[in-house]
């Protein structure tokens, strides 16, 4: 439904003119799939304290999946994500600088071009495993746990760079690169006080870790431990040549992974609004799953490189049955029945006269009345009493 895009579910099984679309009636009824969607979940398990258990099982499925199947190259970005969620939820979050703003963080590790390789719903104070002091350290080392000790490049930006973390990965041989908070108390004076003028740069060493400032239109405070004190030329898009630190240059070539993913996804959204966070999380799991495979695909399917569109309808078309195999038949027409009508009896006996039958409501209520009225339209011309016939047919 992100492939065709129409302003409210229903839409999509309407038979207007505006509307024919007769490929989802064909595959599933509406109230059927709508029904399905309310009544989606993803555990059945009681709750035991976590507060993404509805969607626990999705995440973790995404998790080891991508852990199985794909290793990435040296580069990775870390950073966080938004899924739109203005309803009320104990762990909404508010990104100002975000396309959306309010809603459920993830913080994602990703390659530079987009593919996520692990995510983590993140549930604010609830989340115990990483939330408190050292937040930010907690979630790159969860998130880095199976990537650690092979020699990656990790980027960052401010929120999650500081002098220990540094170290830390460095001592699991990891290297960091990214922007640094300038108020940061482990942070080398020298550097933090200097003034610098446009183009300007120094530099620090500590423990094999790089801090240097660097000023282009504004100050900006950075942080290495693979890269030395050296300037790249570096040309612009207006074709202007400008010097800057390999070290600034590298962070904006590999930082930029979560924003892709965001934009990828903003080109076919799935999402609808409904009353059930976890849903919404699903939803989007399984569309990172799409990209994924697609980024997978034309990096080693060996095949001609597809857009996104064109994968998402070969995708689809494998998805769906055959042509002649029709998955929904449609409702099935009830009959009307017919209407009872009430008949006398013309069958005689041998003496000429009207047949009697026994009337069949009096009979259950263990009394014998013989009537010459039977009803036409049932099976088996049931006798009835004038009195008892709406009676009768009100109890079958």
């Amino acid at each position: 439904m992100g492939t065709i895009q129409l302003s409210r579910l229903q839409d999509y099984w309407k038979t207007g003119r505006l509307f024919t679309i007769p490929i989802f009636a064909e595959q599933m009824g509406r109230n059927r799939f709508l029904l399905i969607m309310r009544c989606l979940h993803f555990t059945s398990e009681a709750d035991n304290g976590d507060p993404v258990l509805k969607v626990r099982s999705v995440v973790d499925y995404f998790n080891t999946k991508m852990n199985e199947c794909y290793y990435p190259a040296k580069e990775l970005s870390l950073d966080e994500s938004m899924i739109l969620w203005r309803g009320r939820l104990k762990f909404r979050q508010f990104i100002k600088n975000k396309r959306h703003k309010y809603g459920i963080k993830l913080y994602m590790l990703t390659e530079p071009d987009g593919l996520v390789l692990k995510f983590r719903v993140y549930a604010g104070g609830l989340d115990h495993e990483v939330s408190g002091k050292g937040h930010a350290e907690k979630v790159v080392m969860q998130l880095m746990n199976e990537k650690l000790h092979n020699g990656h490049a990790l980027y960052m930006d401010n929120f999650y760079n500081s002098l220990g973390l540094a170290k830390k990965l460095l001592d699991n041989n990891t290297y960091c690169t990214g922007t640094l908070r300038i108020n940061l108390k482990q942070n080398p004076q020298e550097v933090v006080q200097k003034n610098l003028k446009k183009g300007e740069n120094i530099s620090r060493y500590c423990q094999g870790v790089h801090i240097g400032k660097w000023k282009d239109k504004r100050p900006v405070t950075y942080i290495t431990t693979e890269f030395e004190d050296k300037m790249l030329p570096i040309t612009n898009k207006r074709g202007q040549v400008a010097q800057k630190p390999e070290a600034i240059a590298k962070y904006n070539d590999y930082m930029s992974g979560v924003d892709r993913q965001d934009q990828l996804l903003a080109f076919y959204p799935c999402e609808r609004k409904t009353l059930r966070w976890y849903l919404k999380v699903a939803i989007h799991t399984f569309q990172l799953l799409l990209i994924n495979s697609f980024k997978i695909y034309n990096k080693y399917s060996g095949q001609p490189k597809m857009t996104l569109y064109d994968y998402r309808l070969s995708v689809i078309s494998a998805l769906l049955p055959d042509k002649h195999f029709k998955t929904n038949p449609g409702p099935v027409k009830r009959q009307v029945p017919m209407p009872h009508k009430v008949s006398k009896i013309t069958e005689r006996n041998a003496k000429g006269k009207l047949k009697r039958k026994q009337c069949r409501q009096c009979t259950k209520g263990k009394k014998r009345t013989d009537t010459i009225w039977h009803c036409i339209t049932c099976i088996e011309k049931p006798g009835l009493c004038v009195e008892c016939f709406e009676v009768y047919h009100s109890s079958i």
